[in-house]
């Protein structure tokens, strides 16, 4: 895949509408996104797919436009734009039907893409697992269909950059036939990595593991938390979507249980469609989670407007009823008087009422430094219902070295005394290992 050009030179361009729809509900989680907001959100998305923002243009309008989004004037002031500052790349804020996008290139004498096909684009750059790929390629392409007629321009030009990465470089000229074609052998293929990964999740279940998948906002910690958590050394970057593919890894609690600690992808407001439908395998691994781990971004000032994008999508995918904890993720950077606050009135006051009633327990944590992580664990350890803990007393002849190492291995030992040839053993053990030791255990 070729990579984004190092100097191609962007204009992004946002519309922020005057006017509520008349069915816009009032509840702060459903007003319009912030317009300033979005956009700078967009910088970064752009710049995490190679782009120089040479320009940004917000447009306020009552509605937008069915013809071009923003209207004949402000179309004539970007084309202005594009050739007073030499851009080849024109970013739209908001997804653009068939018809916008045909009419922007025929005006616009430069690249016209939009929020979703760079955010597809990204992801086609951080795929690294067959299963990735395919997940992309399939959103693209479902993106790609009904604009067809609308891509002349962008299908000729074959020297790559954002928005032209992945498959599309090689299925734009295709007809509708083909592409269809293809869509369904990726649904095929997707479907077969979908059970497989089901068997797998059977497999995993037969053993009494819980799996803890972290979620949250893109950019929020996750993979920096989940690197001080597991040691796995999954990349960790400030660039949006730096981790793509899931990865799973083994942690054990302060109890001595073990559990599975999933990384998934990060949400973002305004999540394609296409790729909610492609990633539906991935995601199961959220849905069939026994405990959410929802880090949050504590020194965002969207913070509280990310929370509420991340517990949208987890009810769009089924999961919005699974066990959440809130982790406060970067508490090492929050100004001296705030890490003094309680962690309910820090949270009331950063992120609202439906954050803190939608979380079982709240932990405030830093991913880089540690801050918190004891405790966080601690809390996991207090959540989880599967192979539940309780204090039993252990007789051990001395012949039994293996079943004194799984104790502390898999329990948490309290205390331990040798009297001639046994040793006796108080732990919190998981009732998992009790039934293994049970001819041990003194009543």
């Amino acid at each position: 895949m070729p990579s984004a050009s190092a100097s191609e030179r962007t204009l992004l361009v946002g519309v922020e509408l005057t006017s509520r729809p008349r069915n816009q509900s009032a509840a702060p989680e459903a007003l319009p996104v912030n317009a300033e907001e979005s956009l700078s959100e967009l910088v970064v998305l752009t710049e995490s797919a190679g782009g120089i923002v040479a320009g940004q243009m917000l447009q306020q309008r009552p509605h937008l436009d069915a013809a071009t989004l923003v209207g004949s004037g402000k179309v004539t002031e970007i084309r202005n734009r594009i050739q007073s500052d030499n851009l080849d790349t024109v970013i739209f804020d908001h997804e653009l039907s068939p018809t916008q996008l045909r009419n922007l290139e025929s005006t616009l004498d430069a690249k016209v893409i939009d929020r979703t096909q760079l955010i597809l684009d990204i992801f086609a750059s951080r795929a690294r697992t067959k299963e990735g790929q395919l997940q992309v390629e399939l959103a693209q392409l479902n993106y790609l269909l009904p604009r067809l007629t609308g891509r002349g321009k962008t299908m000729s030009r074959l020297g790559g950059g954002i928005g032209t990465r992945g498959p599309g470089e090689t299925q734009l000229e295709t007809d509708r036939r083909r592409i269809g074609a293809r869509i369904s052998k990726l649904k095929k293929d997707l479907g077969r990595i979908r059970a497989t990964r089901g068997i797998q999740r059977s497999q995993r279940q037969a053993v009494p593991l819980s799996t803890v998948s972290l979620v949250g906002y893109t950019n929020a910690g996750k993979s920096t938390l989940f690197n001080h958590l597991t040691g796995a050394g999954v990349l960790a970057d400030a660039k949006m979507f730096a981790t793509l593919d899931p990865t799973v890894r083994q942690v054990k609690l302060p109890s001595g249980r073990r559990v599975l600690f999933s990384d998934t992808v990060g949400f973002i407001r305004n999540l394609p469609t296409t790729l909610v439908e492609a990633f539906r395998a991935t995601l199961e691994e959220v849905t069939a989670a026994a405990l959410l781990l929802h880090v949050v971004d504590i020194t965002s000032p969207s913070a509280a407007e990310q929370t509420a994008h991340v517990l949208k999508v987890l009810e769009e995918i089924s999961a919005g009823k699974i066990t959440q904890i809130l982790a406060l993720n970067k508490a090492d950077l929050l100004p001296e008087p705030d890490r003094k606050l309680d962690r309910e009135m820090l949270t009331h006051r950063i992120l609202g009422e439906t954050a803190r009633q939608n979380a079982t327990d709240t932990v405030l944590i830093s991913g880089s430094t540690g801050l918190g992580v004891g405790a966080l664990l601690e809390t996991i350890d207090k959540c989880l219902t599967l192979d539940p803990v309780s204090r039993h007393r252990f007789l051990l002849p001395a012949s039994e070295g293996k079943a004194l190492h799984l104790l502390h291995e898999r329990a948490a030992v309290i205390s331990q005394e040798f009297h001639d040839e046994v040793c006796e053993v108080v732990a919190d053990t998981p009732q998992s290992i009790l039934r293994r030791l049970a001819q041990f255990r003194v009543p």
